[in-house]
């Protein structure tokens, strides 16, 4: 009677530990396009995006020769499917809207047909980074991890996991991954102007500054691809607002004096922004297109 007591109640222990430890995790859909990265109960698991923005490479204007750059480095990561990876990791910057983010979505659009998959972690679960190798290092895929909008403090985790990955580990990278990361700063973290002196004495008591200059430097210097995008001049802006109005459906062959109206709206509308970005003039032409088109 004893021994059935204590077994009963190990059992009921165990039930209610059961119900505090996370779930199983569950085997990613390895059939989609596109994934991110969640981390749910302390667990991250790769989840599929059943809707991946789909955006072509043509519909990204005034970006020719960064467009050129980075399809040409995918290509070469896509073709080495069965051999060594001939390609380099992706760091983009520059000004906001421009189409950096597009543009590594774009490629996935144009490649997904030939095994080309992305992954969005965010930066604050980089430190899961190795967890993510580990995860796909054997599949006959090919990955890149897209991190968005990054740029770090000194004290933050990912930082060290991201620069581990790229190249500094005793673990090689997976010939079937590649980053492409964006960033409005090219160096990823925040410079002091007095990184900039030759001292040998730092106010906040660092005695050798130039180190922690060298350190900054060191993480974007692991991409073996910068490409730098800049804003756009009126000319650009609305030759991208054209584009955009045609795509959804607004007449291009427009009477003179109805081109003139829609390039003063365009204008007006960039103004009113205070940009003059890509990103403003494909919200100008959804305003615009979802006015005039019956």
């Amino acid at each position: 009677m004893e021994l059935d007591k204590f077994l009963s109640r190990a059992n009921d222990l165990l039930t209610r530990l059961e119900a505090l430890l996370p779930p199983p995790a569950v085997a990613p859909d390895w059939n989609a396009k596109a994934f991110r990265w969640r981390r749910r109960n302390g667990r991250g698991q790769l989840e599929a995006v059943r809707h991946p923005h789909r955006i072509r490479l043509n519909d990204l204007c005034e970006i020719d020769e960064q467009k050129k750059r980075i399809e040409q480095n995918t290509r070469q990561f896509v073709a080495g499917a069965h051999g060594a990876n001939e390609a380099n990791n992706v760091l983009l910057t520059g000004s906001r809207g421009t189409g950096k983010s597009s543009l590594i979505k774009a490629v996935l659009h144009k490649f997904a047909a030939r095994g080309l998959r992305l992954i969005e972690v965010d930066k604050h679960d980089l430190a899961d980074l190795p967890e993510i190798v580990d995860l796909i290092a054997e599949r006959p895929e090919r990955f890149i991890i897209f991190c968005d909008d990054l740029s770090f403090e000194a004290s933050e985790p990912g930082y060290k996991a991201l620069k581990s990955v790229l190249d500094g580990s005793i673990a090689g990278m997976p010939e079937n991954l590649l980053i492409y990361a964006t960033s409005n700063r090219r160096h990823l973290m925040p410079e002091a102007m007095a990184e900039n002196l030759q001292v040998t004495r730092g106010d906040d008591g660092e005695i050798h500054p130039g180190e922690t200059t060298e350190e900054k430097v060191s993480l974007s210097e692991r991409f073996g691809l910068w490409l730098s995008f800049y804003p756009f001049d009126q000319d650009a802006y609305l030759a991208i607002c054209e584009h955009w109005l045609a795509v959804f459906g607004v007449d291009e062959k427009s009477a003179v004096a109805a081109r003139q109206q829609i390039r003063h709206e365009a204008l007006q509308w960039a103004l009113m922004r205070g940009s003059r970005s890509g990103r403003v003039a494909w919200q100008f032409a959804r305003d615009y297109a979802g006015r005039v088109i019956k």
